[in-house]
C-alpha cells in the first residue's frame, strides 16, 4: 500500500516538475532605420538605438517614435499579431508544457527618416501671421462674452 502511494506521489511530483520546468516563449521585435543610429522609443519607453531588438510581452498595437539629430522625428505605430500557437487555449501548452524555448521574432520594415530642413523665411513669416490671426480671433471672442 505504501509503495503504491509513493508511486502515486512520484507521478504527481513528476507532473508538477514537468509543468514548472516547461519552456516559454521569447518575443522579440527588430527595428531598423535608414540611416541607422536613431533613438527608438516604444510606448513612451526608450529601448535603444537602431538597429535594435527589444523584447515584448503582449501582442497588439505599439506606438513608435524614432529620433535622430538632423532628421525629422518619425511617429508611427505597428501591430504585432500572434502566431497560431499563441491563441488560447493552445498558448497554455506552448508556454508551459513544451520543454524548449520558443522564439517568436518579428522584423519590422525599415523606417526611412527624412532630413530635417530649416524653414525658409517665407514659411516663418506665414506661421507668424497665422499665429497672430489665431490670437487676435481668440482675443475678440473672449471680449464678446
Amino acid at each position: 500500500m505504501r509503495s503504491q502511494r509513493r508511486i502515486g506521489w512520484s507521478w504527481v511530483a513528476l507532473a508538477a516538475l514537468a509543468v514548472l520546468a516547461g519552456g516559454c516563449v521569447e518575443r522579440i521585435a527588430k527595428i531598423r532605420t535608414d540611416p541607422a543610429g536613431a533613438t527608438v522609443v516604444i510606448n513612451d519607453e526608450e529601448v535603444g538605438v537602431s538597429p535594435t531588438r527589444f523584447a515584448f510581452t503582449w501582442y497588439g498595437d505599439y506606438d513608435i517614435i524614432l529620433r535622430k539629430p538632423g532628421y525629422r522625428t518619425l511617429k508611427t505605430s505597428f501591430r504585432v499579431d500572434p502566431p497560431w500557437y499563441q491563441y488560447p487555449p493552445i498558448d497554455v501548452f506552448a508556454e508551459t508544457l513544451i520543454p524548449t524555448m520558443i522564439r517568436d521574432e518579428h522584423e519590422l520594415p525599415v523606417f526611412t527618416l527624412e532630413p530635417d530642413t530649416p524653414p525658409t523665411a517665407e514659411e516663418l513669416v506665414g506661421r507668424a501671421v497665422e499665429i497672430r490671426e489665431t490670437a487676435t480671433f481668440a482675443e475678440s471672442e473672449s471680449s464678446e462674452r
